[in-house]
Order: structure tokens, then C-alpha cells, then sequence
């Protein structure tokens, strides 16, 4: 493993070789405030000649109190880089034109008692490459839900946002007595309009009432494919979803057959997504199920109601995120997937609805975020996190299973300084036989013969997700604490993506129990290693890795502290109150009054009694994931009833994530000092 570890670091030392070469010696420690100094890259979108790219770079803003994008440029050939846009506001969804003069994304401008499109609703602007002037091209009073340029460049679809009223018995009992809010009774639906670019006239396409989560338009703009629900609410999308394909000819609809992924799935509760058209006949879509690995179809948009082809999954990975790409001028469906920590671009052959063979288009330890073809399909751009880099734009060769991947970007050219952790893949054997990884973070220039570390468990969200094999300086842990003399182990415990189909179901209705004995394994396996103090060590996480925690403290008393954020407490609950739960029901395989006792054995309000540790927890006020419920019952239960060591902190008009710059940083001082005095016996300043 140290080998493999050694061989690693050095593939990606040669990736980033053009910038590394001029790095500054490492001298700075890292601290809490670096964390607010890093850009991250997204929405990387190469040009149509492949000569240039965009990127949208996400900054924190101290004064603003809080996080936003700008959209950037980068000259592929000299790698210069500038800042495109420079609003308060977060733009989104870079798209070329044709012909490459234009980026058109998504923005929104307020100015005092101004109308649309200066009214702060989100509308289509267009930035002028050449000399960086941008204009709204919308004006819709509600906004603008998502847009696509015309594969000619000559039209714009947009959806707009209209308020529709249902139209049932008790609709004028509603509308008498308003001051009320109700639980069902009116959304937002969105139309689609298409808008001449040339001389600004636009025409609506379809508005059938339905709420649209996503559309793309085929290459004639012969086809829409719509994901449509009949409300906004969250938990119709993890379940009463639809693919639907929308003729612009005949104005006829068609929903896609469904059985695939609805009465034959391993669960009825999937969420569509990523729509993507091959030529005019081809769709690709994906569907993502909490618990199970997702799936990728290909339909045959002249048989809607026959069988998807579905796509197979190489080796261990599984699929995520949603951005599905047919390479231009080929017959390669494009999509990422994750696989034993990586996350790494495959492209499928698709033949007359028959599959080929599929490649990993970069090769090495990548984690790739978003990526983009050229209209050629000859070169590919993409954003990637590394051991010794936060997310960076390269380039490759896309024609090429043997790519080599060019750096073009170095936007936190800071961390050439840092005293970075040093970051390995370990392994280890749980209870059952299992094999079981983590990404285990260690102080920059330690050395076994130093001594055993204290430790801090982070336990990453999901849990039908894995964290990365990367540098990552996250306020839910990494990076501050090893720069602080602590060992971090971060494990991808049973649930985790990309180690295959049964390493993932593994726990379905076994939560609060195998995932638990998966990391306490691995913590045993580092005290035998000698690398860690079995006596000082803390736990935390957020989303699952707050629900594990809980679990954690609720199981043994092992954790000198233990840092709980948006975790859930109680399943009833949960399901009661959550945005999709969905999510409940697939892992307690089935409803609360089917499965009453693996509702009760999956909630650690059961064991509370043996809860001894003293407990940090972390919630945001309008939290509908995770609802403030479960932080309040466990502060109850601590705090009044078990006379345990307690804070909880309530973060204002947050939701499931801290997108407040103060929040954030209020949130990582609150877990070191409470770690530092409960597992190092610091007294509290």
C-alpha cells in the first residue's frame, strides 16, 4: 500500500508539473481562515474550436457573508486566465454559441424598483468574448428556470415560471380563506418558450402545467425531453417523476415507459436526471436511488413505450452526477462514475442500441468534477482535484485511452506554499470479512517512529456517496487538524460509491450497524498500527456522517468528543419531516408501520442512554433534509435528561448547508476548541 501510495503521488506530481516546478518551499501551516482563500472550480466548458474554456470560480466574500461564482476565461494555448464577470450575485450554466463569440449563462441583476430583467430574477444574459460586454437576453417577471441554446445558435429555449392553481373541489375554499398556507393546491409550473436570436421574437413552445426539472432540446429541435413532475414539491421527484419526449411537429406528447426503473427497480423512490441527445432519435437519462446503485438508459425516442437499453457499469464503479455527454462525432455516451475513492470519465460505444466497449478516458488517480468536449470531440477539458491541488482545469486527448492530461489553470497558486498532509489510501478487514478503504490524512513530515496521533473520525454524508483520494480542506474537517498534530480518517464504511454493487446494498436495512463496525475496524486497525492514541480520539460529520456520529456515541464510549452536524436522531421522525423520504424508506425497507422495528433499531434516540460523550451539535434553522427536530430531541436527551457535556448550535436561515461565511467559520472554531479541550485537555480561552 505505501508503494502504491508512493506511485500515486508521483502521477500526480507529473500532471501538475508546469506549475509544482516554481512552487514555493512549504512553509505555511494551514489554518481555518486558508479555508475561506480557495477557489473552487466548476461548470468547466471548453469552447467550440477548442482554443479557449470557461469555468464558473466559487470565492468566499467576507463582506457579502457569504460564497459566490464568477465566470472565467482561460486561453487554452497560453493558459492565460482572466475574471469574466464581477457581480454580488452567483452566476451559472456557461454555454458557447456556435461559433464561439458568446457565453451565455444564467445571472441576475437588481436594481431599486426596476422591472424584469432587473427585477433580481434569475434571466439568460450573453458575455461577449471579445470584449467582455454582457446583456440580459430574457425578461420574464418570475425568471428563468434553465435554458439551452439551439444546436445552430440561432434559437434560445428557456423555461419560464408561472404560478398554476389546482382545480379541485376545495380550491374556493382555498382561495376564500388565504391567509392560511396549505399542503397542496398551487406551484410553480414552467413553460417552455423558444426565442429568435435574430430578431428577438419568442414563441411558446409547450405549457402543459407540469413542473420541468430539466429539458433538452434534440439537434434539429425536432424533440424535447422533459424530466417533469405535477408539483414542486421534492418528494414527487424521488418517485413520480417522468421522462417525457415532446414532438415540436406534431405537438404531441409521449412519457417514457417506466417499469425499468420504477416497478422493476430495486426501489421505486429514484431521482431522474441528466438528459443528453444523440442525433435525434438517441436519449440518454440516468436515475440515481438512495441505497442502490444508480442506473444509465438510452431510449429510443420512436418507441417510448418499449425497453431503455441499459448500460453496464465497469468493474466496481458507480455512476454520479448527472452530466451525461455524447462525444461529438462518435457513437461514445460520456459519464462519470466513482471507483475506490477516484472519480473518473468513461465514455460507452452505443451501436444500434446495442452496447460496446467502455474506456476510462484519462487514466491515473483523477478525481474529476465537470468536463467538456470541443465540438470535434477531439479534446476534452475538465476540472480535477489531486494530492498536492485543489480543483484545476486540464486537457486531454479524448481520442486516446492512454491520455495524457495538460494543466492549464492554477487558481489557488497559495497552496504551493502550505505544509500539505500527506494523504494515503488504507485498508483494512471489518468484522464480516469485508474489505473495507478510507483516505487517512496525516501531519505534513510525520513519521511512524514519532508516535501515536490523536484522531478524528470524519464520516462523509450520503452515505450513497465516498470521499475523495485528494487534497481537501473542508469545514467539515481535513486539512486544519492534521496541519494541528491530529491523524484523520476519513472511511467509506459499507454504503459508499465505487466499490461495487454489493459493497453498497450491503446496507440496506442494516444502518446503526454494519456501517458501524466497517469504522470502528478501521479505527482499531490504526491503534495496531501504532499510529494512532486509542485515548484520544473524536468523531464528526455532517448529513450521514452526523446520523453515524450519533450512532457512534450511541454504541460506545470509545469518542473523548464528537462533533454531530445535521444528523438525524429518530427514522419516525426523519421520515416524517424530511424533504425526500424516499431515503428512509429504501434503507428501512419499508414504511414506518410496515418495518416498526428497523425504525427503532436504525435510530440512536434508542440508544441514548448510553450516550457518554460530550457532544457538539451543528443545525441549520430551515433545514428540510435533516429538520431541526432531530438536533432539539438529542440536546433534550443530553442536556436535560443524561447529564452529558452539551452545546447545540442553531445556525439562522441556514438549510441542509452552511452558505454563510460567518456560519462556516463559527463552525470550525466551535469544533476544534471543543476537541481540543475534551480529547487534549486544552483549556477553554
Amino acid at each position: 500500500m505505501k508503494q502504491t501510495h508512493k506511485l500515486s503521488v508521483l502521477a500526480a506530481a507529473l500532471i501538475g508539473s508546469s506549475f509544482s516546478a516554481m512552487a514555493a518551499d512549504r512553509t505555511h501551516d494551514i489554518t481555518i481562515d486558508d479555508f475561506f482563500d480557495i477557489g473552487s472550480m466548476g461548470s468547466v466548458t471548453l469552447s467550440p474550436n477548442g482554443k479557449q474554456a470557461v469555468w464558473l470560480e466559487s470565492r468566499w466574500d467576507k463582506e457579502l457573508d457569504k460564497s459566490q461564482r464568477d465566470l472565467w476565461l482561460v486561453e487554452i494555448k497560453s493558459r492565460q486566465s482572466k475574471r469574466m464577470t464581477f457581480t454580488n450575485e452567483s452566476e451559472s450554466s456557461p454555454q458557447w454559441s456556435p461559433d464561439g463569440e458568446y457565453v451565455y449563462y444564467l445571472g441576475k441583476i437588481k436594481q431599486e424598483g426596476a422591472k424584469a430583467p432587473f427585477n433580481g430574477k434569475t434571466q439568460v444574459f450573453r458575455l461577449s468574448v471579445s470584449n467582455g460586454d454582457s446583456q440580459p437576453i430574457t425578461k420574464e417577471a418570475e425568471g428563468v428556470a434553465g435554458f439551452e441554446l439551439s444546436h445552430d445558435g440561432k434559437s434560445l429555449y428557456f423555461l419560464a415560471t408561472k404560478t398554476t392553481t389546482d382545480k379541485d373541489q376545495w380550491a374556493s375554499m382555498r382561495a376564500s380563506h388565504s391567509a392560511p398556507q396549505y399542503g397542496h393546491g398551487e406551484q410553480k409550473t414552467n413553460p417552455l418558450y423558444q426565442l429568435d436570436l435574430e430578431h428577438f421574437k419568442q414563441k411558446l413552445l409547450l405549457d402543459d402545467d407540469k413542473v420541468v426539472w430539466e429539458f433538452k432540446v434534440s439537434q434539429d429541435g425536432s424533440k424535447v425531453a422533459r424530466i417533469t413532475t405535477t408539483d414542486n414539491e421534492l418528494v414527487f421527484l424521488e418517485g413520480w417523476s417522468d421522462v417525457e419526449i415532446f414532438d415540436t411537429n406534431t405537438q404531441k406528447n409521449s412519457v417514457l415507459a417506466d417499469s425499468q426503473w420504477r416497478d422493476n427497480a430495486p426501489s421505486p423512490y429514484g431521482w431522474l436526471l441528466g438528459l443528453a441527445w444523440q442525433d435525434n432519435s438517441e436519449l440518454a437519462f440516468r436515475i440515481d436511488y438512495d441505497g442502490h446503485p444508480g442506473q444509465l438508459f438510452i431510449a429510443d425516442a420512436k418507441a417510448t413505450d418499449k425497453p431503455s437499453l441499459e448500460v453496464t457499469r465497469p468493474g466496481d464503479v458507480t455512476l454520479t452526477s448527472s452530466d451525461l455527454t455524447w462525444r461529438p462525432n462518435s457513437d461514445e455516451i460520456c459519464y462519470r462514475g466513482a471507483d475506490h475513492g477516484r472519480v473518473k470519465l468513461f465514455c460507452t460505444e452505443i451501436d444500434d442500441g446495442e452496447q460496446g466497449d467502455t474506456r476510462p478516458v484519462v487514466p491515473g488517480d483523477m478525481v474529476i468534477g465537470s468536463y467538456s468536449f470541443n465540438q470535434n470531440g477531439k479534446s476534452v477539458a475538465f476540472s480535477h482535484n489531486g494530492l498536492d491541488h485543489f480543483s484545476d482545469m486540464f486537457i486531454a486527448d479524448a481520442n486516446s485511452s492512454l491520455a495524457k492530461a495538460k494543466r492549464l489553470t492554477n487558481i489557488n497558486p497559495q497552496v504551493d506554499s502550505w505544509k500539505l498532509p500527506q494523504v494515503s489510501i488504507v485498508k483494512w478487514t471489518a468484522p464480516d470479512g469485508a474489505v473495507v478503504e478510507g483516505i487517512l490524512d496525516l501531519p505534513a513530515g510525520y513519521k511512524k517512529e514519532d508516535g501515536p496521533l490523536p484522531l478524528i473520525v470524519q464520516i462523509h454524508g450520503g452515505p450513497t456517496a465516498a470521499t475523495p483520494y485528494a487534497l481537501q480542506h473542508r469545514s467539515y474537517g481535513r486539512s486544519t487538524f492534521t496541519a494541528n498534530g491530529w491523524a484523520l480518517l476519513s472511511p467509506n464504511y459499507r454504503g459508499s460509491t465505487g466499490y461495487g454493487d454489493k459493497f453498497l446494498t450491503d446496507l440496506v436495512g442494516r444502518e446503526h450497524d454494519i456501517e458501524v463496525k466497517d469504522i470502528m475496524a478501521g479505527v482499531d486497525q490504526l491503534i495496531a498500527d501504532g499510529i494512532i492514541d486509542g485515548d484520544k480520539m473524536a468523531v464528526m460529520g455532517w448529513s450521514n456522517g452526523g446520523y453515524l456520529t450519533n450512532a457512534l456515541i450511541s454504541t460506545n464510549n470509545r469518542f473523548k468528543a464528537a462533533s454531530s452536524g445535521a444528523g438525524v436522531f429518530d427514522q419516525r421522525l426523519q421520515w416524517i419531516l424530511e424533504d425526500t423520504p424516499g431515503h428512509v424508506v429504501n434503507f428501512m425497507e419499508g414504511l414506518p408501520w410496515e418495518k416498526p422495528e428497523a425504525y427503532n433499531h436504525g435510530s440512536s434516540l434508542t440508544y441514548a442512554d448510553q450516550i457518554k460523550t460530550p457532544t457538539l451539535i451543528h443545525i441549520g434553522e430551515g433545514d428540510q433534509r435533516v429538520p431541526l427536530g432531530h438536533a432539539q430531541g438529542l440536546y433534550r436527551a443530553l442536556h436535560h435528561y443524561l447529564n452529558v457535556p452539551v452545546e447545540l448550535v442553531v445556525y439562522p436561515s441556514e438549510g441542509h448547508g452552511l452558505s454563510k461565511y460567518q456560519h462556516r467559520k463559527a463552525k470550525m472554531e466551535w469544533d476544534q476548541k471543543w476537541f481540543n479541550h475534551y480529547v487534549l485537555g486544552q483549556p477553554v480561552e
